[in-house]
């Protein structure tokens, strides 16, 4: 479909317009699948503590403005209000905002919402379709349900760190908070598919998604090689476990990321470089042969790459079909060409810090725009606001609220 067909055919809507989120998390997991689903065009509501709010508007530098760029990078398109859950007052306007949403994001320590008398039964008998989702570290079930998540104890709890680093070094994390990231779209994929159901049923469900539970299945293939041989798994550094060459290689101005997938390309790979034989050696000519003979292959590659540019080698395998990258930085990947085709940083103007750059959503909707590019809220921005607008508060009662202390 050309742009102008598209753009005819486009809403001006998001996908998730007219849905309302409520959303009681902080730090990462909750607030990532609350932007998501802000990104998509819904309503969503941060509510946070009048006593310094989410966590990680504190997790600096760097800040902007007294703003941290933590906090600005996953809570976009969201309005922020400050209540104070610890009081009775809190717990009663909580009590009549959640029936107003369809819904409920929160990534408290499993139960805590029961002590606060929201229980099963009071969401059946005052909110029936509402879809709430809970965000654990180790889910309402087991041994360690108890226990708070933590993305880099679970990254190392879950085996994840184990097959990570170098091969001779030792277990490694991995450079974000990938087990919080992937817990939060686990989390906005779920709860999407709750609010499909409930046009079904006519009713909503309680959602649950763990940190333990995202770890384990990130183990994907890796895993799965374990269930099936019983072996465990060591580290290969760049490489991969069931695939050679697919490793980084150092050329003369920098390295690159070389990944061959099947024997074809090698055969190829191998006579780009003058070395049609390599595809004729038993010890290599499949990809099975070249698992078990790594070191030799590598070895031989490593070696002929020295003498290569990379922009070089890059033209040559990719003119040739064979999938290779350079390794940039995160300064180099931002200011690329494609990252600014893609327009994947966004410029966002903010009432605190002005306009600063974020990194933009990667969901490309074709019949439903991503167009909404609201700041993230400075902490109780918009309580009067949506005290009004859900519960018609006057100011005098937002007045008294304020006064004890309830809301910011």
């Amino acid at each position: 479909m050309n742009s102008e067909a598209q753009a005819s055919t486009q809403t001006q809507e998001g996908a998730l317009a007219g849905f309302k989120v409520l959303d009681l998390s902080r730090v990462l997991a909750g607030p990532w699948c609350g932007q998501l689903l802000g990104d998509l065009g819904a309503e969503v509501i941060k509510v946070e503590s009048p006593s310094g709010g989410d966590d990680t508007r504190a997790w600096g530098p760097p800040f902007l403005e007294g703003e941290s760029a933590y906090f600005l990078g996953c809570n976009r398109n969201k309005q922020g209000i400050a209540i104070d859950f610890s009081s009775p007052d809190g717990k009663k306007l909580l009590a009549e905002l959640i029936p107003q949403f369809d819904v409920l994001i929160e990534n408290f320590k499993s139960g805590t919402l029961d002590k606060w008398g929201f229980d099963s039964a009071w969401f059946e008998k005052h909110a029936p379709k509402l879809v709430r989702c809970s965000i654990t570290g180790y889910g309402s079930g087991g041994t360690q349900s108890a226990l708070p998540g933590y993305d880099f104890i679970l990254q190392a709890e879950s085996g994840l760190m184990s097959i990570a680093g170098a091969v001779d070094g030792e277990p490694t994390k991995y450079g974000v908070a990938i087990v919080d990231l992937a817990t939060g779209m686990m989390a906005a994929n779920a709860i999407q598919a709750a609010l499909l159901a409930r046009y079904r049923t006519g009713k909503g469900q309680a959602v649950e998604v763990s940190l333990f539970d995202t770890s384990i299945a990130l183990l994907a293939n890796v895993g799965n090689s374990h269930l099936a041989t019983a072996k465990d798994s060591g580290r290969y550094g760049n490489g991969h476990p069931t695939i050679v060459p697919y490793t980084t290689y150092h050329c003369l101005d920098g390295m690159v990321a070389l990944a061959v997938g099947n024997d074809k390309q090698f055969a190829k790979l191998s006579q780009l470089l003058d070395h049609a034989e390599w595809a004729e050696d038993d010890r290599l000519k499949t990809n099975s042969a070249r698992v078990q003979n790594r070191h030799l292959i590598d070895g031989l590659i490593a070696e002929k790459l020295k003498s290569f540019s990379s922009n070089g080698l890059i033209d040559l395998c990719r003119s040739n079909g064979i999938p290779i990258g350079r390794v940039n930085t995160v300064k180099q990947a931002l200011a690329s060409e494609h990252t600014a085709d893609k327009n994947m940083v966004l410029e966002i103007a903010h009432s605190k810090v002005g306009k600063f750059k974020s990194l933009a959503s990667p969901l490309t909707m074709h019949g439903t725009v991503n167009h909404n590019m609201n700041a993230p809220p400075m902490l109780g921005e918009h309580t009067d606001q949506v005290l009004h607008q859900y519960l018609g508060l006057n100011a005098d009662q937002l007045i008294e609220l304020k006064n004890k202390k309830v809301i910011q």
